[in-house]
């Protein structure tokens, strides 16, 4: 499936995710709460983050997002990589970072959603993933380093 990595007009609602990896090249996901009609994706795995107070830029949503939702202060290399648009979920315009962290993740405290867990890059097909996170988690995999 096609996702659209531009604005097409200037957004009113913005986000921030972060595709977090450890040291063995596996991704942090998070498995959202299943509240249909409550919150965009419900019961499918996502990467953490969420939406930009007004005002805020993408870069401070993430961090506090990142604290909030699963107490994580402590992620190295946060850096921005691109935007796209959940155009069959929230309808935001989400900006992209990828960071990277070697914890448990079963002793983050978790504060929204079901559960944290790492998965390697080649069990992810088996995930029901929301089309735009996998575009991204595809892309981001394709770019680094082997």
């Amino acid at each position: 499936m096609h996702q659209d990595t531009t604005a097409d007009r200037p957004a009113t609602a913005r986000g921030a995710v972060a595709i977090i990896a450890n040291r063995r090249g596996e991704l942090l996901l998070h498995l959202r709460d299943n509240l249909p009609g409550k919150i965009a994706w419900p019961d499918h795995w996502s990467v953490l983050g969420g939406g930009c107070d007004p005002g805020e830029p993408p870069a401070a949503a993430i961090v506090r997002e990142l604290d909030e939702e699963a107490g994580l202060t402590d992620i190295a290399d946060l850096t921005e990589l691109f935007e796209i648009r959940d155009r069959y979920g929230s309808g935001q315009l989400i900006t992209f970072f990828a960071a990277s962290w070697d914890g448990d993740e079963t002793q983050l405290p978790l504060a929204e959603g079901v559960k944290l867990q790492f998965f390697a890059p080649e069990h992810l097909d088996i995930l029901t993933i929301p089309p735009f996170i996998r575009y991204a988690m595809d892309r981001y995999l394709a770019a680094r380093p082997a």
